[in-house]
Protein backbone atom coordinates (compact mmCIF):
# COMPACT_ATOMS: atom_id res chain seq x y z
CA UNK A 1 0.00 0.00 0.00
CA UNK A 2 1.79 3.24 -1.01
CA UNK A 3 -0.02 7.01 -0.37
CA UNK A 4 1.27 10.37 0.07
CA UNK A 5 -0.57 12.28 2.88
CA UNK A 6 0.56 15.09 4.98
CA UNK A 7 1.58 14.25 8.53
CA UNK A 8 1.77 17.02 11.65
CA UNK A 9 4.39 15.87 14.20
CA UNK A 10 3.96 18.62 16.87
CA UNK A 11 5.16 22.12 15.16
CA UNK A 12 5.98 20.46 12.14
CA UNK A 13 3.88 18.98 9.00
CA UNK A 14 5.70 16.64 6.77
CA UNK A 15 4.51 15.01 3.44
CA UNK A 16 5.64 11.55 3.54
CA UNK A 17 5.16 8.68 0.65
CA UNK A 18 4.56 5.56 2.71
CA UNK A 19 5.09 1.88 1.90
CA UNK A 20 3.53 -0.04 4.98
CA UNK A 21 4.33 -4.00 5.09
CA UNK A 22 2.53 -5.64 8.50
CA UNK A 23 0.41 -2.59 8.87
CA UNK A 24 -3.07 -2.34 7.09
CA UNK A 25 -4.94 -0.73 9.26
CA UNK A 26 -6.64 2.60 8.54
CA UNK A 27 -4.81 3.96 11.94
CA UNK A 28 -1.75 3.86 9.96
CA UNK A 29 -2.86 5.78 7.43
CA UNK A 30 -2.52 9.01 9.95
CA UNK A 31 1.69 8.95 11.18
CA UNK A 32 1.37 9.56 14.79
CA UNK A 33 4.97 9.97 16.58
CA UNK A 34 5.01 7.66 19.93
CA UNK A 35 5.23 9.79 23.13
CA UNK A 36 7.55 8.89 25.63
CA UNK A 37 5.79 6.77 28.35
CA UNK A 38 4.61 4.46 25.52
CA UNK A 39 8.45 4.08 24.47
CA UNK A 40 9.44 3.37 28.18
CA UNK A 41 6.45 0.72 28.57
CA UNK A 42 8.04 -0.70 25.28
CA UNK A 43 11.45 -0.60 26.46
CA UNK A 44 10.83 -2.42 29.61
CA UNK A 45 8.71 -5.22 28.11
CA UNK A 46 11.89 -5.41 25.72
CA UNK A 47 14.48 -6.08 28.55
CA UNK A 48 11.75 -8.55 29.97
CA UNK A 49 12.38 -10.52 27.10
CA UNK A 50 16.07 -10.00 26.48
CA UNK A 51 16.20 -10.72 30.40
CA UNK A 52 15.03 -14.11 29.38
CA UNK A 53 17.92 -15.92 27.22
CA UNK A 54 20.31 -13.69 29.57
CA UNK A 55 19.46 -15.64 32.56
CA UNK A 56 19.38 -18.90 31.26
CA UNK A 57 22.93 -17.88 29.70
CA UNK A 58 24.23 -16.61 32.96
CA UNK A 59 23.18 -20.06 34.59
CA UNK A 60 24.84 -22.36 32.40
CA UNK A 61 27.63 -20.15 32.45
CA UNK A 62 28.48 -20.14 35.82
CA UNK A 63 27.75 -23.92 35.72
CA UNK A 64 30.35 -24.31 32.89
CA UNK A 65 32.64 -22.38 34.49
CA UNK A 66 32.02 -24.17 37.94
CA UNK A 67 31.04 -20.95 40.08
CA UNK A 68 27.85 -22.14 40.26
CA UNK A 69 27.99 -23.20 43.55
CA UNK A 70 29.42 -19.55 44.68
CA UNK A 71 27.69 -17.55 42.68
CA UNK A 72 24.14 -18.79 43.31
CA UNK A 73 24.53 -20.35 47.09
CA UNK A 74 28.15 -19.12 48.74
CA UNK A 75 27.85 -14.94 48.40
CA UNK A 76 26.21 -13.67 50.46
CA UNK A 77 26.93 -9.46 51.66
CA UNK A 78 28.91 -8.81 53.92
CA UNK A 79 31.12 -12.32 54.23
CA UNK A 80 33.87 -12.53 52.26
CA UNK A 81 33.83 -13.52 48.40
CA UNK A 82 34.34 -17.08 47.67
CA UNK A 83 38.31 -17.55 45.98
CA UNK A 84 36.72 -19.21 42.66
CA UNK A 85 34.77 -15.91 42.15
CA UNK A 86 37.49 -14.03 43.35
CA UNK A 87 39.13 -15.78 40.63
CA UNK A 88 37.07 -16.24 37.87
CA UNK A 89 34.68 -13.17 38.46
CA UNK A 90 36.04 -10.82 36.36
CA UNK A 91 35.66 -13.35 33.39
CA UNK A 92 32.41 -14.08 33.96
CA UNK A 93 30.95 -10.61 34.24
CA UNK A 94 32.82 -9.91 30.79
CA UNK A 95 31.57 -12.61 29.11
CA UNK A 96 27.89 -12.38 30.50
CA UNK A 97 28.35 -8.64 29.47
CA UNK A 98 29.09 -9.54 25.84
CA UNK A 99 26.32 -12.38 25.66
CA UNK A 100 23.99 -9.35 26.78
CA UNK A 101 25.13 -6.74 24.37
CA UNK A 102 25.19 -9.06 21.00
CA UNK A 103 21.90 -10.78 21.46
CA UNK A 104 20.16 -7.20 22.28
CA UNK A 105 21.95 -6.33 18.85
CA UNK A 106 20.71 -9.28 17.12
CA UNK A 107 16.89 -8.80 18.79
CA UNK A 108 16.73 -5.09 17.62
CA UNK A 109 18.49 -5.11 14.80
CA UNK A 110 16.28 -8.24 13.46
CA UNK A 111 13.44 -7.42 14.93
CA UNK A 112 13.38 -3.63 13.69
CA UNK A 113 14.09 -4.37 10.45
CA UNK A 114 11.89 -7.31 9.94
CA UNK A 115 8.09 -7.27 8.97
CA UNK A 116 7.38 -6.28 12.28
CA UNK A 117 9.01 -3.31 11.94
CA UNK A 118 9.66 -3.22 15.51
CA UNK A 119 10.79 -5.46 19.02
CA UNK A 120 8.20 -7.42 21.06
CA UNK A 121 7.68 -4.48 23.28
CA UNK A 122 6.77 -2.33 20.18
CA UNK A 123 4.86 -4.49 18.48
CA UNK A 124 2.96 -5.46 21.58
CA UNK A 125 1.71 -1.66 22.02
CA UNK A 126 1.11 -0.83 18.64
CA UNK A 127 4.34 1.14 17.97
CA UNK A 128 6.62 0.25 14.61
CA UNK A 129 9.95 2.00 13.13
CA UNK A 130 9.88 3.92 9.83
CA UNK A 131 12.32 5.90 8.07
CA UNK A 132 12.43 9.58 7.59
CA UNK A 133 10.36 8.39 4.38
CA UNK A 134 8.18 6.37 6.27
CA UNK A 135 9.36 2.64 5.10
CA UNK A 136 10.59 -0.30 6.67
CA UNK A 137 14.52 0.31 7.78
CA UNK A 138 17.14 -2.02 6.65
CA UNK A 139 19.08 -4.10 9.15
CA UNK A 140 22.04 -2.27 8.73
CA UNK A 141 20.21 1.53 9.74
CA UNK A 142 18.42 -0.69 12.48
CA UNK A 143 22.37 -1.62 13.66
CA UNK A 144 22.80 2.21 13.83
CA UNK A 145 19.76 3.21 15.81
CA UNK A 146 21.61 0.32 18.01
CA UNK A 147 24.82 1.44 18.22
CA UNK A 148 23.51 5.28 18.70
CA UNK A 149 21.62 4.17 21.18
CA UNK A 150 21.74 1.01 23.39
CA UNK A 151 25.22 0.17 23.21
CA UNK A 152 26.12 3.16 24.45
CA UNK A 153 24.40 2.69 27.11
CA UNK A 154 26.83 0.31 28.62
CA UNK A 155 29.64 2.31 28.56
CA UNK A 156 30.67 2.75 32.37
CA UNK A 157 29.65 6.31 33.94
CA UNK A 158 28.71 7.52 30.29
CA UNK A 159 26.40 5.61 29.78
CA UNK A 160 23.87 6.45 32.21
CA UNK A 161 24.39 10.49 31.53
CA UNK A 162 23.73 9.44 28.02
CA UNK A 163 20.34 7.42 28.40
CA UNK A 164 18.79 10.03 30.22
CA UNK A 165 19.92 12.81 28.14
CA UNK A 166 18.63 10.47 25.14
CA UNK A 167 15.25 9.97 27.02
CA UNK A 168 14.86 13.31 27.53
CA UNK A 169 15.21 14.29 23.81
CA UNK A 170 12.01 12.24 23.24
CA UNK A 171 10.21 14.80 25.60
CA UNK A 172 11.52 17.89 24.08
CA UNK A 173 12.92 17.63 19.92
CA UNK A 174 10.39 17.39 17.61
CA UNK A 175 8.86 13.97 16.60
CA UNK A 176 9.59 12.88 19.67
CA UNK A 177 13.39 11.69 18.66
CA UNK A 178 15.90 10.46 20.55
CA UNK A 179 19.30 11.06 19.58
CA UNK A 180 19.67 7.11 18.12
CA UNK A 181 16.79 7.97 16.36
CA UNK A 182 18.11 11.22 14.76
CA UNK A 183 21.65 9.37 14.22
CA UNK A 184 19.99 6.78 12.02
CA UNK A 185 17.40 9.06 10.52
CA UNK A 186 14.67 6.76 11.83
CA UNK A 187 10.81 7.44 13.26
CA UNK A 188 8.85 5.51 16.17
CA UNK A 189 5.61 5.72 15.32
CA UNK A 190 2.25 5.20 16.89
CA UNK A 191 -0.11 2.69 14.24
CA UNK A 192 -3.21 4.08 16.84
CA UNK A 193 -3.12 6.95 18.61
CA UNK A 194 -4.55 5.37 22.11
CA UNK A 195 -1.57 5.52 24.32
CA UNK A 196 -0.03 8.77 23.84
Amino acid sequence: MVYTEPVRFGRDTLTLSTEFSGINSPAAQTLIPAGFGIRCMAGIIDLLVLGIPFSVFVSFLAVGMNIWYSFFFAFHSGRPMPDDLLLKGPTFIRISLIFFVVSSWLYFAFLESSPWRGTAGKHFLGLYLADEQGATISFWRATKRFLGGRLLFHVPTVGLLYFFIDCLCIRVLPRNRAIHDRLAHCLVLQATPTLR
